[in-house]
């Protein structure tokens, strides 16, 4: 394996050997027996490299999803597997080295999306994205992260959240209701439903905040946002950050208990489903006392109960399948329903459900600026598949997702907009 790549990032003043064995503790005390599993079952068969818009586009044979794991894989046969002991006795598995642990610093930080549809197509039934995800644990640990992600998990620690400190969320949110004149609830001491934000809804999505609040008054519903429980982003897991994770997950559940909300909802956004959605009840040590759900099956419900009317769009669109909240997370049909009740003309992409082709940004890469040119590289994927259905809309229910394909149109001049599935409901509602 060459391991000329990019020149890694690395965070503290940790010695090289200190490097590798935070690292190595982290990837040992990490395997269990899924993980173990997996490890064991890789027949080698190349179908994941197929599944991966990174290996697609470039060709690039060290982008195969399965060669992402390479360490993950080295630590566990010489540490941790069945043969480990004559492996180490042997040498015949050599020990991860700190030139390979920054070369793969690249693999799973900027050219992975976490997207999972690697997971999808692999025949031995290997979560290729989850082992991605518990390697970057390690390297937290081991201070090799893109430094644009280490700051944003530094901001995140400083703040509880990395948009802004929790004391000027209500101001900031006052400012929304004011910009949009739309009465915004925030910190009522109780309330049936708590509804949280992404970050990208405090800056480039304001006019979802406005637009959520304009559907959740328009059916008198007792809702309300909380400065001391409002941020659902995914950052812990991004960066491998656990500790943080479980930090920012468990003040959603705990703020929910508090107010007594029987409902927490999720914004538009892919990565806060997985963690508040899937990952809650581990750490909480059983069911989760409240109903957490995706703004998109919300919605869905109450278009689908009649609560909600819309007016008729009457016009041809193509929806974009955020990786997290339809691969992931399983919800496919409720983005299909809603743009049903607006009377889009749904037009498939060749690549679509649990099958569709990432935004190229998901998992920290849109963040890790370091990595833009390959993800302009694998934007043309989807721009590709969008403009062979010849459908007028491009839509989606993911706002990272939005950010990512905005982000990709403007990089080569394509005047194509994306549109937000929420902000679609609000604008016709027939009130």
């Amino acid at each position: 394996m060459s391991l000329t790549a990019k020149k890694a990032d690395q965070q503290g003043d940790l010695s090289d050997d200190q490097r590798i064995i935070n690292a190595m503790h982290t990837f040992v005390n990490d395997f269990g027996l899924t993980a173990a599993t997996y490890m064991e079952s890789c027949v080698k068969c190349g179908l994941c490299a197929q599944a991966c818009q990174f290996y697609v586009t470039t060709g690039n044979p060290k982008y195969t999803p399965i060669g992402k794991i390479r360490p993950f894989q080295q630590a566990y046969d010489r540490h941790m597997g069945p043969f480990a002991p004559v492996y180490r006795f042997f040498n015949l598995v050599p020990a991860v080295t700190l030139k390979e642990l920054k070369y793969w610093q690249e693999l799973i930080y900027d050219s992975c999306t976490l997207c999972g549809r690697c997971t999808l197509i692999c025949p031995m039934g290997i979560d290729i994205a989850e082992l991605v995800k518990e390697a970057r644990h390690g390297m937290f640990e081991a201070g090799l992260i893109p430094e644009r992600l280490a700051l944003m998990d530094r901001t995140t620690v400083a703040w509880g959240s990395p948009a802004t400190p929790a004391e000027d969320f209500a101001e900031i949110i006052e400012e929304i209701s004011q910009e949009y004149d739309v009465p915004i609830n925030v910190d009522k001491e109780k309330a049936n439903i708590l509804v949280t934000l992404a970050p990208a809804e405090l800056g480039d999505h304001t006019k979802a905040v406005a637009d959520m609040a304009k559907i959740l008054n328009s059916i008198d519903a007792d809702w309300t946002l909380c400065s001391d429980g409002f941020e659902a982003s995914n950052i812990g897991f991004i960066n491998g950050d656990l500790a943080l994770q479980k930090k920012l997950t468990m003040k959603l559940i705990e703020t929910a208990q508090r107010i007594g909300a029987k409902t927490l909802v999720l914004p538009e956004c892919g990565h806060a489903y997985g963690a508040a959605r899937w990952e809650a009840a581990r750490w909480y040590g059983g069911p989760v006392p409240v109903n957490v759900v995706h703004m998109t099956e919300f919605l869905d419900d109450l278009v689908s109960t009649g609560k909600i009317k819309l007016d008729h769009v009457d016009e041809t669109a193509s929806f974009h399948d955020p990786c997290q909240l339809v691969r992931r997370g399983g919800v496919t049909k409720a983005p299909r329903q809603i743009m049903e009740a607006l009377g889009l003309d749904l037009i498939e992409m060749e690549d679509s459900g649990s099958f569709g082709w990432c935004c190229g940004g998901g998992g920290g890469v849109v963040s890790n600026t370091r990595a833009d040119k390959l993800r302009h590289k694998v934007f043309d994927l989807k721009k590709k598949q969008f403009e062979e259905t010849g459908a007028k809309r491009l839509v989606t229910a993911c706002g990272q997702c939005r950010i990512t394909l905005t982000m990709g149109a403007k990089h080569i001049n394509w005047n194509q907009e994306t549109d937000s599935l929420l902000e679609l409901v609000a604008n016709n509602l027939v009130t």
